[in-house]
């Protein structure tokens, strides 16, 4: 079942990622980086804003980068947390805002 994009993810959704491809860039969120992830079942979509923003930041815009970013996600979100920076600090993400 997907789990819904917080406002803020979907705000650098549609800032990262051109309009045809926003769609699927949030369904790829939504479905394969929420409440699948290990650890995360029962996680809120504000919850899982520094996971899906690490990957939103690794993808720098490109749908091929984001869908890498969720296979590392898949296999350990914390791996992905440390390649964009936002293991040290919790409020990182927030922090982070794309060009």
């Amino acid at each position: 079942m997907p789990t819904a994009l917080s406002e803020e993810v979907q705000l650098r959704v549609k800032i990262l990622f051109k309009a045809e491809e926003r769609a699927f860039a949030s369904e790829l969120l939504a479905s394969d980086c929420g409440n699948n992830l290990p650890f995360c079942a029962n996680s809120t979509p504000s919850e899982l804003d520094r996971i899906r923003c690490a990957a939103l930041k690794l993808s720098e815009g490109e749908i091929a980068k984001l869908k890498k970013a969720v296979v590392l996600a898949k296999l350990d979100w914390r791996d992905l947390l440390v390649a964009a920076g936002f293991a040290d600090d919790v409020y990182a993400h927030e922090q982070w805002f794309p060009d």
